[in-house]
């Protein structure tokens, strides 16, 4: 499955809210930013953060 870097990947609804209530509308947003900050955010899990990388990776990116 390919990802699109104008969306955030499908993550969950408290991840999405989550990474929306902190700036991230795109997943080239995500390129770059430091794994243990997005940890922190309040509903962003292990399992949303695999995601995340997994899909940054699809686009020879990665976070921070």
């Amino acid at each position: 499955m390919s990802s699109s870097l104008d969306v955030l990947p499908k993550v969950g609804a408290p991840a999405t809210r989550a990474l929306n209530a902190a700036g991230y509308t795109a997943l080239r947003e995500l390129a770059g930013a430091r794994r243990a900050d997005l940890a922190t955010l309040h509903g962003m899990g292990p399992k949303a953060l695999g995601i995340i990388e997994n899909a940054l990776k699809e686009h020879s990116l990665r976070l921070g």
